[in-house]
C-alpha cells in the first residue's frame, strides 16, 4: 500500500491545512465542555444545594474577582516560565489544564443539599476558585496558541471561524441535553415513594401531593404529580446526576484537547508569543479616559454587555420559569437553543451580507428585529392557556435570536475596525488597551449580571428553601416577566451600542481604511 506524501512548508513544517483547523476547533470545543457548565451553576445552587438568592449573589461576585485576576496571574507565570518541555510550552500548559479539568468541574457540583450554610458556601468558593484555575491554565495559552500555527494572516482568520465552530458545538450541546438528563417529572407509581423524592418545602403538608390540586382527587397511577402551590408538573433537580454528569463532560473535553495537542502543528517560535502584554507603565485612568474617546469601541463594548446581561443573566431564571410555570424544565434548553441557531444561519453569508451593506448597517437592521422579538415576550405572560403561552415565547426568542445572530458573527470585526478608528483618530492603535477594557467590561456584565437578577428573583418572591415546587403561582408568574424584560433590556442595549453610538457605518469605514493605507504608506516611504 502506497504511503501518503506529507507535503512540507519551506521550513521543513507538515503544510497548514484542515487537520490544525480541525484540531483548533476541538480544542475550544475542550475548553466548552468545561465552560458550558457555568450557565448550570447558579440553578444547581438555587434550587438543589438551596442557597439563599442574597448569599448565592455575594458568592457569585466574590468568585468573579477571582476570575478577573485569574487570567494575567496565570498568563504572566505561563510567560515567564523558560523551562524546555518535550511537547512544548503551550502544548504542556494546555496538557496540566485538560488533566485538571477532568475533574475540577464537577468540584462545583459535589451534592450536599443537607450540608450546613456555611459549608455550602466554602464548598461553591473553594470549588469554583479550583475550576476556574484549571480552565485558565488550558484556555490562555490555547487562545494564544494560534499566533504560532501559523503566521499567515488569512489562515490565521480560518483558526479564529474554526475556533468559533468548536465554541458553539462546545456550548449548544449540554445547553440542549443537560436539563433533560438533571431534570425528572415526578408521576404516582401507586405508592408513596415518590414522597422520597420530593424535597417537601416548609409549610407543606405530605399530603398535599397525595390530591390533584385541580380536581381534588387521588392521583391514578402514571399520572403526573402537580405543585399544591402553582398547580404545575412536579420536576426535581437530581444534583447527583449534575456531579457525574460534569465529570463525563470533564473526559470528553480531555479526549479533544489530546486530539488537539497530537494534531496541531506548531509552526513559530514559541518564545515570541505572550499570553499577556506588557507596557512600561500602564495608567488605568488615562487608559479608560482614551478608550471612553473612541466611540466604535465604547459602542460594540456596550452592545456586547447588553448581550450577556440580557440572555446570559436570563439563564438561571429562563430554567425557572420552566420548571415553575410550564413545568417543562427538562425541555428548557432545547428551547434555548432557537435563540443560538441564526448564528449558523448567517455565518455562510455574513461576508456577502457585510460587504453589499456593511457591519453596522446590517448589524443595527439585526437588533431592531430584536427588539421586536423583546416586545413580543411580553405578551407570552398575558396569555392564560400556558401551552399557546409556550408557543408565542418560542417564536419571540426565533425573532430575537434572528436579530442576534448577525451581530454576534462581526462582533469582534467591529472591535478590529475600532482599533482602526483610534490609530485614524487620535494616531495610537493600543491595541492591547481596547481589547483589555472591551474584555474587563465584558466580564463585568457576565458577573455582575447573574447576580443583580439573583437579587431580582429574591424581590420578585423566590424562595430558596421552597425549591421550584413550593413557589407561589404569583412567583411563577413574575419570573415570566423578569425572562421578558431581561431580553428587552438587552435587545436596547444593543440597538443603543449599534444604532446611536457606534460610528463607523461603511462609506466611513471606507474613507478611514483609504486614509490610513495612505497614511501608512507614506510612513513607510519616509522610513525608508
Amino acid at each position: 500500500m502506497k504511503q501518503k506524501t506529507v507535503k512540507l512548508d519551506e521550513n521543513g513544517k507538515r503544510k497548514f491545512g484542515m487537520r490544525d483547523k480541525l484540531a483548533y476547533a476541538a480544542g475550544d470545543f475542550g475548553c466548552n465542555m468545561s465552560f458550558s457548565l457555568k450557565s448550570t451553576v447558579q440553578t444547581f445552587w438555587l434550587v438543589y444545594m438551596m442557597l439563599e438568592t442574597g448569599l448565592l449573589s455575594a458568592l457569585l461576585l466574590l468568585v468573579q474577582v477571582w476570575d478577573a485576576v485569574n487570567d494575567p496571574l496565570i498568563g504572566s507565570l505561563i510567560d515567564s516560565d523558560n523551562r524546555k518541555y518535550k511537547m512544548g510550552k503551550f502544548k504542556t500548559y494546555i496538557f496540566i489544564g485538560a488533566c485538571g479539568l477532568l475533574v475540577a468541574g464537577a468540584l462545583v457540583f459535589i451534592p450536599l443539599p443537607n450540608a450546613s450554610t456555611w459549608i455550602k458556601a466554602v464548598l461553591f468558593v473553594v470549588g469554583y476558585i479550583i475550576w476556574d484555575a484549571c480552565y485558565t491554565v488550558a484556555n490562555v495559552p490555547y487562545g494564544s496558541m494560534l499566533s504560532l500555527i501559523t503566521e499567515n494572516n488569512g489562515e490565521r482568520a480560518q483558526l479564529s471561524t474554526w475556533r468559533s465552530i468548536g465554541s458553539m458545538i462546545g456550548n449548544m450541546a449540554p445547553m440542549a441535553i443537560l436539563p433533560s438528563l438533571i431534570w425528572q417529572k415526578v408521576t404516582y407509581d401507586g405508592t408513596t415513594d415518590f414522597l422520597n423524592k420530593i424535597e417537601i418545602p416548609e409549610g407543606f403538608d405530605k399530603s398535599a401531593f397525595l390530591t390533584n390540586p385541580l380536581t381534588g382527587k387521588e392521583y391514578q397511577i402514571g399520572e403526573a404529580i402537580l405543585s399544591p402551590a402553582t398547580g404545575k408538573q412536579v420536576e426535581i433537580l437530581i444534583g447527583e446526576r449534575m456531579f457525574w454528569t460534569a465529570l463525563i463532560m470533564g473526559v470528553l473535553g480531555f479526549i479533544a484537547f489530546i486530539f488537539m495537542i497530537k494534531k496541531i502543528t506548531i509552526r513559530v517560535d514559541e518564545s515570541s508569543v505572550k499570553t499577556t502584554e506588557k507596557t512600561e507603565k500602564f495608567n488605568i485612568f488615562k487608559s479608560f479616559k482614551n478608550f471612553m474617546k473612541n466611540r466604535p469601541a465604547v459602542g460594540a463594548t456596550l452592545a456586547a454587555m447588553g448581550m450577556f446581561l440580557g440572555m446570559n443573566s436570563a439563564a438561571t431564571a429562563n430554567t425557572i420559569m420552566f420548571a415553575t410555570y410550564f413545568g417543562k424544565a427538562a425541555m428548557s434548553g432545547v428551547v434555548q437553543i432557537i435563540g443560538f441557531l441564526p448564528m449558523f444561519i448567517f455565518m455562510p453569508f455574513i461576508k456577502k451580507i457585510v460587504e453589499k451593506y456593511g457591519k453596522k448597517e446590517a448589524s443595527v437592521a439585526g437588533t431592531i428585529v430584536s427588539l421586536v422579538g423583546g416586545l413580543l415576550m411580553f405578551v407570552f405572560p398575558l396569555i392564560s392557556d400556558t401551552s399557546v403561552a409556550l408557543i408565542v415565547y418560542v417564536i419571540a426568542l426565533g425573532i430575537f435570536g434572528i436579530g442576534m445572530g448577525i451581530y454576534t458573527c462581526v462582533s469582534w470585526a467591529m472591535m478590529g475596525d475600532a482599533i482602526d478608528y483610534n490609530e485614524w483618530k487620535f494616531g495610537t492603535r493600543e491595541e492591547g488597551t481596547v481589547y483589555s477594557l472591551h474584555s474587563f467590561f465584558r466580564k463585568l456584565a457576565q458577573g455582575i449580571g447573574p447576580s443583580v437578577v439573583l437579587l431580582v428573583m429574591g424581590a420578585l418572591g423566590y424562595v430558596s428553601k421552597l425549591g421550584t415546587i413550593g413557589q407561589s403561582a404569583q412567583t411563577s408568574y413574575n419570573m415570566c416577566w423578569l425572562v421578558a424584560g431581561l431580553y428587552m433590556f438587552s435587545a436596547i442595549l444593543q440597538f443603543i451600542g449599534i444604532a446611536v453610538i457606534y460610528n463607523l457605518d461603511k462609506k466611513t469605514l471606507t474613507k478611514m481604511q483609504a486614509e490610513l493605507d495612505e497614511r501608512r504608506v507614506s510612513e513607510s516611504v519616509v522610513a525608508e
